[in-house]
């Protein structure tokens, strides 16, 4: 099919995007995310119809959910979306539009998105880095995603802060069960949290707070980015990607991602690193242009 659909289930909105031929942005639109699994799946269904209609040509789609389909069992885990977890989301799908479907979790579609013709284009390994609400993380080499034997690689918001320090501890517990998830430190919460204290969860004021003099915002992104740069250089000393890109409400921050390397270098184990970090290229229709993207040209 020459004509690519890549959808982006959220928990709040679902958006629609189709690519023409040449990788061009044919149509685009927005709708709200209904709250079950049935009305889910009509909606998406609703919407790709809607969308052949308007081109006149059949395409393949392909979807980004905020979870993965387990290996083992063929049902959706881990989607903060609960509705679709323990379905058969991709078959039921596929049942209704009468073709395969493919799907990748949201952070996967996003690196992919930013690997094909984004901020990554032409690197051979590219980490794509999500802050927003939550924190998360998905690798592409070569052109494909690498999801692993369980469909967990990436999961970068669930390892613990690398190299805490003392006043970092003990370390925060996060909703998983575990403690010292990088989620209780680097997603927005963690960041209003770090600024305003217990209760703070919307840190869209601080780079201007920050910009205006006041100490409490500066000294909350300075923590926020020294922590970033240990995770990173974690991702960095495993993976040593050519390309780290940024995504999610926080990689607006300014001058992150300059200010990133040096922060990262002391814990890189190498005589020399020099971590190419870059802002993304497509914002936040990176997702929903990967999730086209995984029918690749």
């Amino acid at each position: 099919m020459s004509y690519r659909i890549g959808i982006d289930l959220g928990g709040t909105k679902t958006e629609i995007l189709v690519l023409g031929p040449g990788g061009n942005e044919i149509l685009r639109r927005r709708t709200a995310t209904p709250a079950g699994y049935a009305q889910a799946l009509d909606t998406i269904a609703s919407l790709v119809h809607q969308a052949e209609a308007e081109i006149g040509a059949a395409a393949s789609v392909g979807i980004g959910i905020p979870g993965s389909i387990s290996p083992a069992t063929g049902l959706v885990k881990n989607a903060n979306s609960n509705a679709l977890n323990g379905h058969k989301f991709d078959r039921d799908l596929g049942a209704l539009l009468h073709r395969e479907i493919r799907v990748a979790n949201d952070a996967n579609c996003f690196a992919l998105s930013e690997a094909t013709d984004g901020a990554g284009a032409g690197a051979k390994i590219v980490f794509g880095v999500i802050l927003g609400t939550g924190c998360g993380g998905g690798i592409v080499v070569n052109g494909q995603i690498l999801e692993g034997r369980h469909r967990l690689a990436g999961e970068w918001g669930h390892i613990p802060l690398p190299w805490p320090r003392m006043d970092e501890m003990p370390l925060r517990p996060c909703w998983c069960g575990l403690s010292g998830c990088l989620e209780t430190y680097l997603a927005g919460p963690a960041l209003a949290f770090e600024c305003d204290g217990p209760g703070a969860s919307d840190a869209s004021a601080i780079p201007a707070r920050a910009a205006n003099g006041e100490a409490k915002a500066i000294a909350a992104l300075a923590i926020h980015a020294n922590r970033l740069a240990r995770a990173l250089a974690v991702i960095t000393n495993v993976l040593d990607p050519d390309t780290i890109v940024l995504g999610g409400g926080l990689s607006n921050l300014p001058n992150l991602a300059t200010t990133l390397p040096s922060l990262m270098q002391p814990y890189i184990f190498s005589d020399t690193c020099t971590p190419n970090i870059r802002r993304n290229l497509h914002g936040d229709s990176s997702g929903v242009r990967g999730a086209a993207w995984l029918w690749p040209r």
